[in-house]
């Protein structure tokens, strides 16, 4: 049995959902306008690298610094290729570096585990 918010979640992720075919006859019109298009990236720029800029005065002071600097980076990707790519290298490092935290997470239990045992 499926829950109202998974059910509404899979409403809104079709294609044939009233705000994605908006955003989509949206889309159609500024590909038909070179000029439009231009103003659309500039102002997708311009919001994206404030939003990454926010992310990383973020980093140092608690809060989610990392995600706001990711939601810039896809914001940013949606449109320009060398975002996409830096973003897949931003994941793949986060990743590595959970990864890393998590084995060293386990080898401090286990350490503490033995030393447990032996007393």
């Amino acid at each position: 049995m499926t829950t109202a918010v998974e059910r509404s979640a899979a409403e809104g992720s079709s294609p044939r959902h009233p705000f994605r075919l908006w955003l989509a006859r949206r889309r159609a019109y500024i590909e038909l306008h070179p000029k439009l298009r231009f103003a659309y990236l500039l102002a997708l720029a311009i919001v994206g690298i404030t939003i990454v800029l926010v992310g990383i005065v973020l980093i140092p002071l608690p809060g989610p610094g990392w995600l706001i600097v990711f939601l810039g980076f896809a914001a940013l990707g949606t449109e320009f290729a060398v975002a996409r790519r830096f973003n897949a290298f931003l994941r793949r490092m986060l990743n590595r570096a959970t990864a890393w935290w998590h084995r060293q997470r386990a080898e401090r239990v286990a350490r503490r585990s033995r030393a447990a045992a032996m007393q």
